[in-house]
């Protein structure tokens, strides 16, 4: 499921009415409900093709409730950041039956990549992090969701 969402603030509210009623308008806000990333590492199907590219859309407070009912979560606590995952992830590469066999398939370090990269989308709403050269001590932003190495 792939919803786009009109996001509009009380001073859009307004210029919307003041439109209606022959004043000006403002360009709308678009609320981003889907991330692109790159896995470290990739997911590799049964044919071994390596997949990096995907997409994670927001959680629902569905999306964070159902999973507790989930007999595997029940018996292993653990399990529920694989069935949560497996819900907000939409692609990766050309899979796009994301279930979690999937996601129980992947490295440790792409999990680990996704759990953090789901914490700052719905938590943070962004993808960027504060990171310090190890070499020359400069402080700097890179986004989290990949791209070519060098880009930030």
């Amino acid at each position: 499921m792939r919803r786009s969402v009109q996001f509009q603030s009380p001073e859009q509210v307004e210029a919307g009415a003041a439109a209606a009623r022959g004043g000006s308008t403002r360009q709308q806000e678009q609320l981003r409900t889907e991330f692109g990333f790159e896995l470290p590492r990739g997911y590799v199907d049964e044919s071994g093709t390596v997949h990096r590219t995907g997409v994670m859309r927001l959680a629902t407070a569905r999306d964070e409730l159902v999973p507790l009912r989930d007999d595997r979560v029940r018996e292993n606590s653990a399990y529920l950041s694989v069935v949560l995952i497996s819900r907000v992830v939409t692609r990766i590469g050309t899979v796009e039956d994301i279930h979690p066999g999937v996601i129980e398939d992947l490295f440790a370090s792409d999990l680990a990549f996704l759990q953090d990269f789901y914490r700052r989308i719905n938590a943070e709403g962004h993808t960027r992090a504060a990171v310090t050269c190890p070499s020359c001590d400069e402080e700097f932003a890179v986004n989290l969701a990949g791209g070519r190495l060098g880009e930030s």
